[in-house]
């Protein structure tokens, strides 16, 4: 059920207006859909129910989440719930339905609260809908005692109310704290301000690591022609074609061509190799022998 081009309000009057379904009703129209794939029956059963959708979409506005997003978030939820009901089981679909509702939301919240991923597991997805309250509840009791609760008092008591390691207190508190900024803020009121970006640092290539590398390959190239100078044409052919190639050849292609065997073509090859890594190792002595 689509919402795009409704506004809250539109679905909201649009489901007030709907039936209210009975037991009975309701029990036959999800037969209707299991058993049958009867579309009208999904459509009729979902209709009945948006407004339930639209309550549980209400109670999580507070966390900045767009009132027609979270609809439609409950409506797939609901959507979900009507796929996987199963009338047998002789629960009413309104009470299955709430599960998938409120898990709906809550995945979208989280999921749109901030770019950093939060609330990877269990743990830090019932800290993130419930440590504000829990936290509330916590202070206004030690008010009512004469207590004074600092901080790390507080972490304390919400990981033993809630059940979750003291970290993911912590963890939840920071990025509860506030929202995401821009890295192109700037850091002060100036007009010139430097950006939170310039700040960062720069995992890039840096001029002097391109040099050397550069100038490595370069020797690296000379080496390996200086190498390939040392052998004959059909010698340099087959090591050409069998690894200079953005598609090798194989050994028996080469030897079609060359009027050779496949086994002439690989000794030919290892002499080759025998003979550039002979002349590579003689240059890399020679520079050693500079370098000491």
């Amino acid at each position: 059920m689509a919402l795009d081009g409704f506004t809250d309000q539109t679905m909201t009057r649009r489901a007030m207006k709907a039936e209210l379904l009975d037991a009975e009703t309701e029990l036959r129209l999800a037969y209707a859909w299991r058993d049958q794939r009867d579309e009208a029956a999904l459509h009729r059963l979902i209709t009945a129910y948006m407004r339930l959708a639209i309550s549980m979409a209400g109670k999580f506005r507070r966390y900045g989440a767009p009132m027609n997003d979270l609809i439609q978030e409950a409506s797939l939820g609901l959507m979900k719930a009507a796929e996987k009901f199963d009338p047998d089981r002789g629960v009413r679909f309104s009470t299955y339905a709430v599960w998938w509702i409120k898990a709906s939301i809550q995945d979208y919240v989280m999921r749109n609260w901030s770019m950093v991923r939060t609330g990877s597991t269990s743990s830090q997805k019932s800290l993130f809908f419930n440590m504000r309250r829990v936290q509330a509840r916590l202070e206004r009791e030690a008010v009512s005692r004469g207590e004074t609760l600092d901080m790390h008092q507080v972490r304390q008591m919400i990981s033993t109310e809630v059940g979750v390691p003291l970290h993911d207190v912590e963890m939840m508190q920071g990025r509860l704290s506030g929202s995401d900024f821009s890295l192109n803020a700037t850091q002060s009121s100036e007009d010139e301000g430097r950006q939170w970006i310039d700040a960062l640092e720069d995992d890039s290539e840096q001029a002097a690591d391109i040099v050397t590398r550069n100038k490595d390959l370069d020797t690296l190239r000379k080496w390996l022609l200086s190498a390939m100078a040392q052998l004959n044409e059909r010698e340099r052919f087959i090591v050409r074609e069998r690894k200079l190639r953005d598609e090798v050849r194989t050994l028996e292609s080469l030897g079609d061509e060359l009027g050779l065997s496949k086994e002439r073509v690989r000794q030919l090859e290892a002499a080759a190799f025998g003979k550039m890594r002979k002349s590579l190792e003689g240059q890399s002595r020679e520079v050693h022998h500079f370098l000491v």
